[in-house]
């Protein structure tokens, strides 16, 4: 079921919420329980081959080349567009931020919201 899960998150490219997955899914298997799929995406994120998207409730399969990072998402607030790009010296800065406290950060994720690039320059004045 993961990789079917992981599949439909690769071939879609854009945030999905598990609903959206299993109505994917469900073609194949019409007897298919949303519990299935979350166990799912609950198995691909501790693996790090999928992202939570914290503020649109969603979930992205991982771009990036190591599986185990923190990546930091643009979401286009226009056209949904989602870019993942990895930090390490964010990271770490974050990580020796936190650790100045004594607190020990299980996850984290970043989430920036905007405007890409495309959607930028359409509103552009001519």
């Amino acid at each position: 079921m993961q990789a079917d899960v992981l599949a439909v998150l690769q071939r879609r490219g854009a945030p999905m919420s598990a609903y959206e997955v299993l109505d994917q899914l469900r073609d194949g298997n019409p007897r298919l329980a949303p519990p299935t799929i979350y166990r799912a995406l609950a198995a691909l994120i501790e693996r790090g081959r999928v992202h939570r998207l914290e503020s649109l409730k969603a979930f992205v399969a991982c771009r990036g080349e190591e599986h185990r990072h923190a990546p930091i998402f643009s979401i286009c607030e226009e056209c949904g567009t989602v870019e993942e790009a990895v930090s390490k010296s964010i990271t770490n800065e974050l990580l020796r931020i936190t650790g100045q406290s004594g607190f020990a950060p299980a996850r984290h994720v970043i989430e920036v919201h905007g405007q890409c690039a495309r959607c930028e320059s359409k509103e552009a004045p001519a």
